[in-house]
């Protein structure tokens, strides 16, 4: 957690010393739709873990040095719970992730001072954390173990977006996010002589408002 805030901190005051034309700021909402991976070494059948789609919520804060080139300050709010599946069974295990990133902005001229369609590229962090109630039995446990815990990964974020105005301060967002991480096996354990795969991605459709000063 001291990780994060410091990511936090350090974000800010990069955001903060760059001399920006135009800063603008807003609120998103969406789903998060996660990838699963393969559980591969089990003799006892074909398995996944992963990520179950949840709700997202979160806000950003962006500047515009250059007509075409700007940054964005992002924390998104991510309900997560953990899952296994295997034979159209599964177990969940109820979770939440903290993701805070800064990210590139290329964008276009607005069309006829209405749309502008952007792409976002950066990294930051991505906190994981188990909230479930732990259990002497877990189903499917022969594949992996959900722990009341907490990780943070390093993350890869890409996307691409479009605004549109709606008044001269005042526009629509909707955008579409790629969080990329290593998967947090300190959330969802392997079982004895089981591996999971390294990736994990985290599709994140959003829209929102925002506002620029």
């Amino acid at each position: 957690m001291k990780t994060l805030l410091r990511s936090i901190l350090l974000l800010t005051a990069a955001s903060a010393v760059a001399m920006a034309q135009q800063w603008e700021f807003g609120g998103t909402g969406g789903g998060g739709f996660l990838s699963n991976v393969n559980v591969a070494g089990s003799s006892l059948g074909a398995a996944t873990a992963g990520f179950q789609t949840g709700a997202a919520l979160g806000g950003y804060v962006g500047f515009a040095q250059y007509k075409h080139i700007g940054g964005e300050l992002h924390y998104n709010y991510l309900q997560s719970n953990l899952s296994l599946k295997s034979n159209g069974a599964e177990a969940s295990f109820a979770g939440v992730a903290h993701v805070v990133h800064y990210d590139l902005i290329f964008k276009t001229t607005r069309s006829q001072g209405k749309v502008q369609l952007f792409a976002a590229v950066g990294g930051g962090m991505k906190y994981f954390r188990g909230t479930g109630t732990e259990a002497a039995y877990q189903p499917l446990s022969q594949f992996g173990y959900f722990t009341k815990t907490t990780a943070i990964k390093p993350m890869a974020s890409a996307g691409a977006g479009v605004k549109i105005a709606l008044t001269k301060k005042v526009f629509l967002r909707t955008e579409f996010r790629d969080y990329i991480t290593a998967f947090p096996t300190a959330i969802i354990t392997p079982a004895p002589g089981t591996k999971y795969g390294k990736l994990l991605h985290d599709f994140v459709p959003m829209v929102g408002l925002g506002m620029e000063m």
